[in-house]
């Protein structure tokens, strides 16, 4: 039987507790790789580690606010305690306020760019140095269509999003002479529970779906397969870029 293409590396996904983190969770699990989960919420967490395991992998759950530079400290005293040193970092959390910018508060502001691209930063400054000197590292960042082009009423959203791409670049460039690639993935309109409200509103998602030259939403099972591609071995020489998977949105 072929060897498992992701067997002997442990995996952190934050945002680990739903929609994307939960797909890539599964996906990486049965690629081989061990998971370490992180979210806030610790009973959706072990849902995702439940599947985790009906795929066949060793699954870790912490809980932990990633916009906390002392929750993502104890994080990385409590994963070298447990687990060793990680492989692969999947930076997944995330939310998003839609509305006007004369509407926004300083706080949501704030939060948006706190949990989109200041936590990227707290988790790449505790866990690179997990993977230096393995001549392996993989650091994927859930970018967004936003990075690229935007629509009204996600100005925090795209501005973070924007910055993480910055951000990505910028890494792969600082960890080259590592090993360690630095990569982002831009998801188009999937069916998450942040896009619920779109999807739930028939006027705004046939809107929606009208946009996109596949006339779907995405499936999370997708962005999946691409986090498993971009772990492993065979994408070695892809790195300071952002893969787009949007259905077609941003080619019109």
């Amino acid at each position: 039987m072929e060897k498992p293409k992701l067997e002997g590396k442990t995996a952190l996904i934050t945002g680990a507790s739903r929609g994307l983190g939960r797909a890539m969770a599964v996906a990486l699990a049965q690629a081989g790789a061990r998971l370490i989960l992180v979210s806030r919420d610790l009973e959706q967490l072990r849902q995702t580690a439940e599947l985790v395991s009906k795929a066949g992998a060793e699954a870790k759950v912490f809980k932990a606010d990633v916009t906390s530079e002392s929750d993502i400290a104890s994080l990385e005293n409590q994963v070298k305690a447990s687990v060793g040193n990680i492989h692969i970092l999947i930076n997944n959390a995330g939310i998003n306020i839609r509305k006007p910018i004369t509407d926004f508060t300083l706080d949501e502001w704030r939060k948006v760019l706190d949990t989109n691209l200041t936590s990227v930063f707290l988790m790449c400054r505790a866990f690179v140095p997990h993977m230096k000197g393995a001549g392996y590292g993989r650091i994927i960042n859930l970018t967004s269509t936003m990075s690229h082009v935007s629509i009204p009423h996600r100005s925090a959203y795209s501005a973070s999003k924007t910055g993480l791409l910055g951000l990505t670049r910028a890494l792969a460039l600082e960890l080259a002479p590592e090993r360690i690639t630095v990569n982002g993935i831009s998801p188009g309109p999937f069916a998450t529970e942040m896009n619920k409200p779109l999807m739930n509103d028939p006027k705004i998602n046939a809107e929606f779906t009208a946009k996109i030259p596949l006339g779907r939403w995405g499936r999370v099972e997708e962005v999946g397969q691409l986090a498993v591609y971009l772990c492993c071995e065979e994408a070695g020489f892809v790195t300071g870029t952002d893969v787009l998977i949007d259905g077609g949105w941003t080619a019109q």
